[in-house]
Parts: structure tokens; C-alpha cells; sequence
């Protein structure tokens, strides 16, 4: 099949990728196909075989397999994963937090993750970044940023900066949101494990609060995600119409409690559910009174799938030791190991991933009219998943990325 350049590509000179193998977010094409590329947008595929002109400006990857760039939905480019107490932050110089915050991304994008969505920093520096890597020849990755999350008075990431209270509070935090020009709204139903006082379980908003919050989101043009836990948070959260819940743990005091009509319900409204599953595969626990509960937490995801929810693959990278920026791949061969197909875990970080984080018309995937965002791998990660881990080209709207040697893997 030959899937031929449309005409307005012809005014820009146009270069081509060629690998061993294509997966272009839901297929896997072998034959050494071209994908073709003008500017910073892909104009065709070409698996025909048939040999270029020899005018074509070719690069060869050899025997590599060429995916989308990876979408990682939930990162905290704000946050050094070494760092235990977060709270840390309300004391560093913002200049020092935001060349902590290029760096970060510069990881990100050397790991093959070439979108990213921020979905808690400080003072709004992610729209910052987002915005100064857009007005700069910089190459850095795709930011889709939420600014500070919203959370009650010393609620969860409260030393953020965006505690907010009740229905009026609540809309009022959404509008300044939207006034920085965030991407997305992040409201924090539950607790989390890097702050003192409200437990993962613990609902942090009434449901009012909730549908107050999403009801603005939504009459304000902006889709909006809850980071939530327990049962009960997520369930109101489910119920108030979010588009996303992020960790969807329905950890209880001491266990897990599955809600299935809960589960219905967000299969039945295509809600996307952020599994923060990328992890080093040792290390210290951020929360090692949670751990016995992961297995159990990573198996309900798989279940959850099987039921029609729309599992995204995620990191939650910078929140501790074992998730480092960067560290998405691993999520990925982690999702193979409990049950979803290579093909579906790939997609999990790609094509459904750029669909959570609302890029779907742009990214993840290889295709006519998307951007030039591309990974190439040695090996055939539809074979082999931990081929994520070998990367061997970066490609950003484009441009080929220096990698400087750094590996997943470290």
C-alpha cells in the first residue's frame, strides 16, 4: 500500500525516514518502509517497496523499528524525583526550578517521549516553558500543561498554589487557569502520598464541588482531569463528568475496592484512566506502606481494560526515586507483563495516549498530516517490548535529536 503525499506537501522540499519496520500507532508494516516528511509534518508512507528517486533525500535507520513519538499524559516536569519532600519546592529560586524543568524535558525527549502532559508545577512554569519552546529554535517536547493543581486548603500539593474551596472557589480557580492559558484542569477528588494530612483515600471534594469545577472546565473549553484514589473520589468524580481520572487506584484504608458500576460508568463515557504505572524496576518506594497493593492495583487496570475503560499508559514521572523523567518505556513493558497485547500497550503510549491528552489530530501516530514526531528502536518492540529501551533515533517535528548516550535503562 502506498498512501501518496497530499498536494500542498509539494511546496515545501520533501525527505524521507526509511526502517526496517513502521508501527504507525495501530499498525505494524515491515519491508523497510519510507515515511516521508516535509517541514515538521509527515506527507505519506510508503510501503510499496518499490525503489525511491534518486532525488529523494533519504535517511537510512537500518534495522530499526519506527513508532510515534511517545505521549507520556502525567508528568511533573517541576519536580527532582530525588527530592523527598516536595514541599521543598516553596523555598527554591524559580529560575533554579525552571532550569530543573528544561532539563527534565530534555530526558523526556531523549527517551523517545516527544509529547508530554504536565499535570502539576508551580507559578505556572510549564505554560512558561510550553511557550518558550515554542518562540525559540530549541527543540523540546509537545507541552500540554495544566498549571497548578487544584486541591482544598493544605489538601494534596497544596504547597503548589492551588488550594481552592467550595462551588465559588472552585469556579474562580478554573477561570484563572484558563486566563494563564492552560491546556487542561487538574483537581486533586483525593489524597496522594506526598502530602501529610489527606490519605489516598480520603475524599478531598464533595461531588458539588466536583460537577461545580468540571461545569466550568467544560463551559470554558477546557477538558479537565482528577487525580483520584479512593472509591468514593473517584466515583463522584466519574459521576461530576471528568474527562480523565488519573492513578484510578480505588485504594480503601487498608486494600483495594473495585467498583465495578464505577468501571461501567467510565467505560460507558469513554473516560480515560491514567495508569501511573512506569517504575525502575528497583529502588526505594515512595510510599512503601502502598506496595503490596500495586500488584493488585496493576492487575485491576488490566480488568478494567477488558471492560472497555480507556487505559493510558503513564508515569507520574518525577515524584520519586523510581520514576525518573524519561522512564515512560518501562510503563509500557510493564503493561505487557499484565496482560494487554505488544500492540496494545504500544498504543497505550501513543495513539490513545495523544487522544487522552486531546492530540489525537496531531500525534501519535504515523500517518499523513500528523507531526514529524518519531522514535526508532532497534529490534521489534511488537516481539519484544523491551526493545522500547534500546533507542536509536529521536525525531521532533522533524529535527533529529541529540541523544548524548543516555539510555532508559540507567
Amino acid at each position: 500500500m502506498t498512501i501518496s503525499s497530499p498536494p500542498e506537501a509539494n511546496h515545501q522540499e520533501t525527505w524521507a525516514i526509511r526502517a526496517a519496520r513502521v508501527f504507525d500507532g495501530h499498525t505494524l508494516h515491515s519491508g523497510s518502509p519510507l515515511v516521508l516528511i516535509s517541514g515538521s509534518t509527515i506527507v505519506g508512507v510508503d510501503t510499496s517497496r518499490t525503489r525511491p528517486s534518486a532525488d529523494l533525500e533519504t535517511t537510512d535507520l537500518g534495522d530499526v523499528t519506527l513508532l510515534p513519538g511517545l505521549v507520556d499524559s502525567h508528568v511533573h516536569l517541576a519536580f527532582d524525583p530525588q527530592v523527598k519532600s516536595k514541599q521543598d519546592i516553596l523555598h527554591e529560586d524559580l529560575e533554579i526550578v525552571m532550569e530543573r524543568m528544561r532539563r527534565n524535558a530534555q530526558a523526556q525527549l531523549r527517551s523517545g517521549v516527544t509529547s508530554i502532559r504536565d499535570l502539576g508545577d508551580v507559578q505556572y512554569l510549564s505554560l512558561a516553558l510550553r511557550d518558550w519552546y515554542s518562540s525559540t529554535s530549541q527543540i523540546g517536547p509537545e507541552i500540554v500543561a495544566s498549571g497548578p493543581p487544584i486541591t482544598p486548603t493544605r489538601g494534596h500539593c497544596w504547597f503548589l498554589g492551588g488550594e481552592a474551596d467550595g462551588v465559588e472557589g472552585l469556579r474562580v480557580a478554573v477561570e484563572e487557569r484558563v486566563s494563564h492559558g492552560a491546556d487542561v484542569i487538574k483537581i486533586m477528588a483525593t489524597g496522594g502520598a506526598i502530602t501529610p494530612g489527606w490519605k489516598p483515600h480520603e475524599s478531598q471534594y464533595a461531588r458539588d464541588e466536583l460537577e461545580a469545577a468540571t461545569r466550568s472546565a467544560h463551559e470554558m473549553g477546557r477538558p479537565i482531569v482528577a487525580h483520584a484514589h479512593g472509591p468514593q473520589g473517584i466515583t463522584d468524580a466519574v459521576t461530576a463528568g471528568v474527562d480523565g481520572i488519573e492513578h484510578g487506584s480505588f485504594f480503601t484504608a487498608d486494600g483495594i475496592d473495585l467498583v465495578w458500576e464505577t468501571v461501567e460508568a467510565m467505560a460507558n463515557a469513554g473516560t480515560f484512566v491514567g495508569a501511573t504505572e512506569a517504575w525502575l524496576p528497583e529502588g526505594p518506594m515512595l510510599a512503601p506502606h502502598l506496595a503490596e497493593r500495586l500488584d493488585q492495583r496493576s492487575e485491576n487496570f488490566y480488568r478494567m481494560h477488558r471492560r472497555g475503560v480507556r487505559i493510558v499508559c503513564c508515569s507520574d514521572s518525577g515524584v520519586g526515586p523510581r520514576k525518573p523523567h524519561g522512564i515512560l518505556p518501562r510503563g509500557a513493558v510493564h503493561f505487557g507483563s499484565i496482560g494487554f497485547s505488544n500492540s496494545e500497550a504500544l498504543a497505550s503510549v501513543t495513539s490513545l495516549a495523544a487522544q487522552a491528552c486531546g492530540l489525537e489530530h496531531q500525534k501519535g501516530r504515523i500517518a499523513p498530516q500528523y507531526d514529524a514526531d518519531l522514535l526508532a528502536v532497534a529490534g521489534n518492540p511488537l516481539h519484544r517490548l523491551d526493545s522500547l529501551l534500546d533507542v536509536r533515533a529521536v525525531f521532533r517535528n522533524g529535527q533529529r535529536v541529540p541523544l548524548d548516550g543516555v539510555s532508559v535503562s540507567a
